[in-house]
């Protein structure tokens, strides 16, 4: 089920250095399952094989399969409506100050059309409890709602939304299996050299603003292994992630380039040129990523470590998403052919 064409490809990155290791799923519409795991789970300071059943680091993968996942399913159960303004659920938010963010709606945070940055250095802040309490008084400069400015702050404040209406934090809520906040560091792939930490991490949140708030916050912290993430791109594509309501909500155009939880199918996005329209797609910064193409009755993950040791290299992962999303959906039916290269 995987082609001969994506496993060379994926080699090459591995055996050439570019990657300390990977770790492909690949399911079809009839439930057929093929994974590939390759090379590393840790290079320094001592090499670690990659297990199928060790824990990546999700990064921004975070932001769709726990933060926007639970805002629908809040929705779902009458607790919020995505069109409900931020201050409705957090009234304090910029309190005795006159920003537009408090009428910024779950939807805009959602999609990233509330015109807050993109980020900023919020471990540079203080303690955890600073961070907090600062991140709500801040005075943002925002923009105007309506174009895509891809937020992490937009998802840390979707968070705060997420424990406010269930009133509990976020380490606390259910988690599906293969998914966790808290991984066995000896089951899982190591990350970067931090230069805030200055240690190898493993097992422990990469994200710098995350990792400062107690290693989650709602634009990372997510942990999965490749059997998880690929049961989560396997509800994505068969039904079943959210209600049938919800997830065609989740999974609709919603502005130009993203869907409610999701980058839309677009020209040079992660998935591939060969992905239909009705495609869509996530990444994260620590080298993961998931792909759904229910038109082509195709969904995969490509796990990697990119970013161990550093985060400093020229491989080009972006390059090798595509291609490996190419390869796979040429890949399908009797009508593929071998390349003649």
């Amino acid at each position: 089920m995987i082609p001969e064409r994506t496993r060379e490809l994926l080699e090459r990155a591995v055996n050439s250095g570019g990657l300390p290791g990977a770790a492909l799923g690949v399911v079809d519409a009839a439930g057929r399952r093929d994974t590939l795991i390759l090379g590393h789970a840790q290079l320094q300071p001592e090499n670690v094989s990659l297990q199928e059943d060790f824990f990546f680091d999700l990064a921004s993968l975070t932001k769709p399969l726990f933060t926007a996942r639970n805002v629908i399913r809040a929705a779902e159960q009458g607790r919020l409506d995505l069109d409900d303004t931020v201050a409705t659920h957090l009234p304090e938010l910029g309190w005795m100050q006159d920003t537009p963010l408090k009428t910024r709606t779950l939807r805009q945070l959602l999609t990233h059309t509330a015109g807050l940055p993109a980020w900023v250095p919020l471990y540079t802040w203080g303690s955890a409890d600073t961070i907090r309490a600062r991140f709500m008084q801040e005075p943002w400069a925002m923009q105007e709602a309506g174009e895509v400015v891809y937020s992490d702050l937009g998802y840390v404040l979707l968070g705060r939304v997420l424990e406010r209406v269930y009133d509990r934090p976020l380490r606390e809520f259910a988690l599906d299996s293969g998914l966790t906040f808290a991984p066995d560091p000896a089951h899982s792939v190591a990350t970067e050299r931090c230069a805030w930490r200055e240690r190898v991490l493993r097992g422990e949140t990469h994200d710098e603003n995350a990792a400062a708030q107690g290693g989650l916050a709602g634009h990372a912290g997510l942990f999965g292994t490749l059997g998880g993430v690929l049961a989560q791109a396997e509800r994505l594509l068969g039904g079943g992630w959210l209600s049938p309501a919800a997830q065609a909500e989740a999974t609709h155009l919603q502005t130009p380039g993203r869907t409610l939880a999701f980058v839309a199918a677009q020209p040079g996005w992660s998935g591939g040129s060969l992905c239909s329209p009705a495609a869509f797609g996530h990444t994260g910064f620590t080298g993961t990523g998931l792909w759904a193409d229910p038109a082509r009755g195709l969904a995969w993950t490509l796990l990697t470590n990119r970013v161990h040791p550093t985060r400093h290299s020229a491989f080009d992962i972006q390059g090798l998403r595509r291609a490996v999303g190419n390869t796979l959906l040429a890949g399908q039916g009797p009508s593929a052919s071998s390349s003649p290269c």
